[in-house]
């Protein structure tokens, strides 16, 4: 008698080949909680087909791969089949034992074995492999974990994963062999794998990952070729592991090769109605400058949005390179050819748990349907990654249904996007003052960008709210809103109490990835108190009856100079303004090479008591120097001018210290009352800033710590407003002091240390040259964090 037969492996063997049965006659046997139906329709047949050998073997792997059945057993009875089943236990509850570095909620996101589901014990180990990935990539490479089943009544199990986490695996050293032109530590900094150090226990950039490796060696040798070396290669990878000090030790060996330089760049085409001179203009690098692969692509970009925009979406452009190995020069030629006509039939976003889809897609300049372009693609791509709100970014493609169509995927890795930052200083005069601020710049994962700040001091505080939707109606045009009230006592030094309510609303348009326009709209009131006692020379009461004055009229010591007199009460300004803003910086975070410049323009007397037209100006340029060092050059100057018929009210001039020349205190530089010591402020300021930064050589650069040497210049001049009695009675003129134009000069030394708090700064200026009316400081520090 023929039978069939299915071992726990699922394969079945057949006794006879020419066995076979009816569907309509099968007995199931052993199951408790699974109908007899659901496992009889695996076997079923269609009208007229039989049911043979290969269609049983199929219905019996189809049972194993429900994960309901521990054994699946066939055989034949007669003219039917009798299945035998044994059921797999259900999971009562799936618990973790000894996780304290990985949360419990982030292992059962990613075990497949659930609560009230079949407990397989393939699945099982399966899970065990997943959370030891998990731990692998949390530098933890020596974790255990041990699957225990506890039975329950009912056929019920309790599935516990007993965790030995184990020490972390550190990287002892990444080091690096064949490089003369750049440091191991210059190459490091362009890895986002560093090295342990002391504040490992803070960090998990010290944790051994093949892919992130790989990731970041492809990093530097974008480097190279963004700097000219056109033959770098990175020769070898050596990874070795120390059983006995738990770490890792990393080791590349790089061939460097000559810098090249551009000989001739041009573009060619060959497609109709395509000139070649209007692309010449998207060329980025000439011939005898050095050669970079980020100019070969942003210029391939470039030429690739100006032929879509003009209708030629198919058109593609491939640069073509000409090395001369002996001169070290590498011939360009962008040639413009008629590519084949794919379009993107979709477009899958993956990995973005928090982030929505369309905050993704809306970084891509073509939609689904659209021309298929590798450019844009790149575009997208670097983009993404610009924002901050990713660890990762990565888009792939793969063939459509058809051959003139391609799926783009998308996947990313979301990080954390809140960020902290506090800010201080001391001076004398104010005492120590403290700014904390909380931003979150991917809030409820739409990409809006608010922030809630407040500042904390001896004699003043204050409180802000901004929000910004970068992409305001669905457009590459940023809006946002603000608001903010500050409020700084009397003191010794500032015998007034200043309280400042307003808001304002702006939008921003970029116009290139680099070059960016804004206009603006602010409305805010101002309102001077100040202490009856401390008015005309004499004390007064609660009432303002004078009770004393000083010998023969003299002025009180403690006065307020009258041009606050004069502003004393609510001022209200509305002003609108624009700006255009031109960023080129590599990092803005560490920026070693480009040029950020800001000029804005404001116009106040929209309605309100003020009524000046501001202008200001600030650049910086970096360039990264020999021995790991980063030069800084920054000018800044601005001019306000009062057009109504009023003087330029005294809150409407510029106040200038540290932030124009370091050294002095806050508003500690420029016209003062010589009666009370008060800064009066300037129309006009101007200033230059030379800054070395290098790395504190003979400690570890994982330790984040950097010096500074700096040299300040500045001035601030041209104070315009009441100089006479200002409206008062006594006939008192305004002694001003401090309004020469001097050039104000400091040198000093800074400490910058990315800590685990964010990056952290403390300067100490000596001023060199100076006004006996001006105010000095010469310690501040200023920092932030990311949480």
């Amino acid at each position: 008698m023929a039978s069939l037969a299915a071992p726990v492996g699922g394969a079945v063997l057949v006794s006879s080949t020419s066995a076979q049965a009816q569907s309509a006659n099968i007995t199931v046997r052993g199951n408790s909680r699974i109908e007899s139906d659901a496992v009889r329709a695996y076997f079923a047949t269609q009208p007229g087909e039989r049911l043979d050998t290969v269609k049983i073997d199929e219905a019996v792997k189809g049972l194993y791969a429900t994960g309901l059945f521990q054994d699946v057993q066939v055989s034949r009875a007669g003219g039917g089949l009798v299945v035998t089943v044994v059921e797999n236990s259900m999971i009562n509850r799936v618990a973790f034992e000894g996780n304290r570095k990985i949360k419990d909620a982030t292992l059962e996101a990613e075990v497949q074995s659930k609560s009230r589901g079949p407990f397989n014990t393939s699945l099982v180990q399966g899970d065990v492999q997943r959370i030891l990935e998990l731990y692998r990539r949390a530098g933890r490479t020596e974790a255990t974990v041990e699957p225990q089943v506890i039975s329950r009544p009912n056929g019920r199990v309790d599935l516990v994963f007993v965790v030995n986490e184990s020490k972390k695996s550190k990287i002892a050293e990444i080091e690096f062999s064949g490089n003369t032109v750049y440091s191991d530590s210059r190459l490091r900094d362009e890895m986002t794998t560093t090295q342990s150090n002391f504040m490992s226990w803070l960090k998990s950039s010290d944790v051994y990952d093949p892919d992130r490796l790989n990731a970041d060696l492809e990093l530097v040798r974008r480097f190279y070729l963004r700097n000219g070396y056109a033959d770098f290669r990175v020769a070898s990878q050596n990874v070795t592991f120390d059983e006995a000090a738990n770490s890792y030790r990393i080791q590349v060996a790089v061939e460097e090769g000559p810098v090249y330089r551009y000989a001739a760049v041009d573009v060619e085409s060959n497609v109709a109605d395509v000139d070649p001179a209007v692309l010449r203009s998207k060329i980025k690098g000439t011939a005898g400058e050095i050669y970079s692969a980020d100019e070969i692509e942003k210029t391939v970009e470039a030429m690739s949005i100006e032929l879509a925009t003009n209708g030629y979406a198919f058109a593609q452009v491939r640069p073509r390179g000409s090395r001369d190995y002996q001169n070290h020069t590498v011939a360009v030629t962008y040639s413009v050819e008629e590519g084949s006509r794919v379009y993107v039939e979709r477009i899958n976003v993956r990995g973005n748990a928090r982030t929505r889809d369309y905050v993704v897609r809306r970084e891509f300049d073509l939609s689904e349907g659209d021309a298929y372009n590798q450019a844009l693609i790149n575009r997208a791509e670097r983009r993404l990654n610009r924002l901050g709100f990713f660890k990762a970014v990565k888009i792939t493609s793969e063939p459509g249904s058809s051959p003139d169509r391609v799926i783009v995927n998308v996947n990313v890795e979301d990080q954390s996007t809140g960020e902290f930052s506090v800010s201080g200083g001391y001076s004398t005069a104010d005492g120590f003052i403290a700014e904390v601020s909380v931003a979150e710049k991917n809030f409820l994962g739409r990409g809006y960008y608010v922030k809630v700040g407040a500042s904390l001091g001896e004699n003043s505080n204050g409180y802000d709210f901004s929000f910004t939707d970068p992409y305001f109606l669905g457009r590459r045009i940023s809006a946002g809103f603000d608001a903010y009230i500050k409020n700084r006592d009397k003191t010794s030094y500032a015998s007034y109490e200043l309280k400042t309510v307003g808001g304002g609303l702006r939008l921003g348009l970029p116009i290139t990835d680099n070059f960016t326009a804004g206009v603006n709209y602010q409305i805010y009131q101002r309102e001077i108190d100040i202490d009856p006692e401390l008015k005309d020379g004499c004390y007064r009461n609660a009432d303002g009856e004078e009770i004393a004055c000083g010998i023969d009229g003299t002025l009180d010591p403690r006065e307020v100079s009258v041009a606050l007199q004069q502003a004393e009460g609510r001022t209200l300004t509305s002003l609108a303004g624009y700006s255009l803003v031109w960023n080129s910086l590599d990092s803005n975070l560490n920026p070693k090479d480009g040029i950020r410049a800001e000029f804005r323009q404001d116009f106040a007397g929209l309605g309100g008591d003020s009524e000046f037209i501001r202008t200001t100006l600030d650049a910086r340029y970096y360039h990264e120097l020999p021995g790991e060092m980063v030069g800084m050059i920054r000018g800044q100057a601005g001019h306000i001018y009062g057009w109504g018929d009023e003087d330029l009210n005294i809150l409407d001039h510029f106040f200038k210290g540290p932030d124009l020349v370091r050294g002095f205190k806050t508003s500690g530089i420029g016209a003062r009352d010589e009666e009370t010591g008060d800064a009066l402020g300037g129309t006009v300021y101007a200033g230059a800033t030379a800054e070395v930064l290098f790395p504190l050589w003979g400690i570890p650069k994982d330790f984040g710590l950097r010096g500074a040497v700096f040299a300040d210049a500045g001035t601030l001049l041209d104070y315009k407003g009441c100089d006479t009695a200002c409206g008062f009675g006594d006939g008192r003129d305004l002694d001003v002091v401090g309004d020469d134009g001097d050039i104000r000069s400091s040198v000093g030394v800074s400490l910058l240390w990315q800590s685990p708090l964010g990056p952290l700064r403390f300067d100490y200026a000596w001023a060199l040259t100076k006004d006996d009316a001006d105010e000095e400081q010469a310690f501040r520090f200023s920092g932030g964090g990311r949480f």
